[in-house]
């Protein structure tokens, strides 16, 4: 029996149209607040680089930014097939090594904080 290598790039897609929903938008208004001086006292740059300097910071930022990243590559997988490039085999190799290459830079990154 085949693996359904389809499944699983289905499944990083929806998980990470979901998580990217839910965390951006709070990104997006942390950033306007900062950006307006308005940061809120727990915060401030000491709070946060303490978290992402702790392993669970390092694995939630990971997560967050391995399933965005691998959303956005099914994403334009899908956003080329409609503007009528048929290579998808080309377009798919080329979008999912560099999901793969961002996401291990993002892994090797997030290991030197610190």
């Amino acid at each position: 029996m085949a693996i359904a290598k389809k499944a699983v790039v289905w499944g990083l897609f929806a998980a990470g149209g979901t998580l990217t929903s839910f965390v951006f938008p709070a990104l997006i208004a942390l950033f306007l607040l900062i950006a307006t001086g308005n940061v809120p006292e727990g915060l401030q740059f000491d709070q946060i680089r303490t978290f992402a300097v702790s392993w669970l910071g390092k694995a939630c930022l990971f997560i967050v930014l391995f399933l965005s990243v691998w959303h956005a590559a099914h994403r334009l997988r899908v956003v080329a097939h409609d503007f009528g490039i048929r290579k998808d085999a080309l377009v798919a190799n080329a979008v999912y090594t560099i999901a793969a290459i961002g996401s291990v830079l993002a892994a090797f990154y997030l290991l030197m904080i610190g």
